[in-house]
């Protein structure tokens, strides 16, 4: 080949990278992962998207890698394998509490909510209804009661939390020391039980159904609902409340608490700008994205929104605002009905508990 040939050669493979590099990027999309749309409790073991759920709640990637979630009207703790495949692995779908010290596919259970693994693999969740956290041992999978009597109330403070009680209790979450933290909703607090003492105490809030003032010591900060909770790799608490229609971050170097998103009035407006004037409507789930971007679960709007932490804006990721079951496909055109669950997988694709459509779905960017 002459020089005129492999300059012609070069410039064709230069222009060929460059298309490759300045190549769009795929559009998001969105698909069912399990469920039919219809509600129900079946499937068991067999193609999650082939399954009947039952109102999916919150939803998380377990350390083997495969996904669990709560199902609420089933009373079920479901796990969907990679290749597809789901299964129960706590509950009956019967409603109850029993079963304690025998294996957790023979416990009732009464609407757990969220789940969370230790850094032993064992799963810890919430049952609202039955006021207690369970956990469900990694290597014998036995069931016991780690904090709440079962009944509704609030007492405990200083002692075992096993003896403590809380009033529907929906979020829970672990910091890097196995300390575990607790939205106890009706009592409008956070609580904390020592990862080494087992002792259970008041973390954030009053009691008081007042709004939250920015910058405030949160041990002395009044929090209106506090629904969903989460870390980043800051160590910092994300917070979500429903009632109050709002996202705080707590700083825990410092011991106060910074608003982030929401007016505290009820809406679906804001997409695309400051998130602080935004309005949300019912956040019920929050999840800390690898970028450190918060992703809700904007329950009452039917959307998934984000924050985008460094330009301080808010996200609309997924739904119309409207409710309703799909289309699968365009995120943005994609209608869903009161999604409680959010989980963000390493990847960046977003895991969706889309409750009253009886799905899961992942939204992929």
């Amino acid at each position: 080949m002459n020089s005129v040939g492999i300059r012609w050669v070069v410039l064709v493979l230069v222009l060929s990278v460059g298309e490759i590099v300045n190549a769009p990027a795929a559009p998001a999309s969105i698909a069912t992962l399990a469920g039919t749309g219809a509600s129900g409790y079946s499937g068991d073991p067999g193609a999650a998207v082939r399954a009947q759920l039952g109102n999916p709640y919150g939803i998380v990637r377990g350390p083997d890698r495969a996904l669990y979630l709560c199902e609420v009207d089933n009373h079920v703790i479901r796990r969907i394998a990679a290749d597809g495949t789901i299964s129960t692995v706590a509950g009956t779908g019967k409603r109850g509490y029993a079963g304690d010290g025998g294996a957790a596919t023979n416990a009732l259970l009464n609407e757990p909510y969220e789940i969370r693994f230790d850094a032993s693999g064992n799963m810890l969740f919430v049952e609202m209804k039955n006021h207690l956290i369970r956990r469900v041992n990694a290597k014998t999978g036995v069931i016991s009661t780690i904090a709440g009597d079962g009944q509704p109330g609030f007492s405990g403070d200083g002692g075992p939390a096993s003896k403590a009680r809380f009033n529907q209790p929906h979020s829970i979450q672990l910091d890097a020391q196995g300390n575990v933290f607790i939205c106890d909703i009706g009592n409008h607090r956070l609580r904390r039980i020592d990862a080494r003492t087992g002792a259970i105490s008041t973390f954030a809030g009053t009691g008081a159904k007042l709004p939250t003032p920015d910058g405030a010591k949160f041990a002395e900060a009044p929090l209106h609902g506090p629904r969903a909770i989460d870390f980043d790799r800051n160590g910092n608490l994300w917070l979500a409340l429903r009632e109050g229609n709002a996202v705080f971050k707590l700083d825990l170097t410092a011991g106060t608490i910074h608003h982030i998103a929401g007016t505290g009035k009820k809406g679906f407006t804001g997409n695309g700008g400051p998130a602080k004037v935004a309005t949300l409507s019912g956040p019920k789930g929050l999840s800390i994205g690898p970028n450190g971007n918060v992703y809700l679960a904007d329950t009452e709007s039917h959307s998934i929104r984000m924050i985008d932490v460094k330009r301080a804006t808010l996200e609309l990721i997924a739904g119309t605002g409207l409710v309703g079951d799909g289309p699968d496909g365009d995120p943005m055109r994609c209608k869903m009905a009161r999604p409680h669950g959010v989980f963000v997988d390493a990847d960046g694709s977003v895991l969706v508990g889309d409750s009253e459509a009886h799905r899961v779905r992942i939204i992929r960017r």
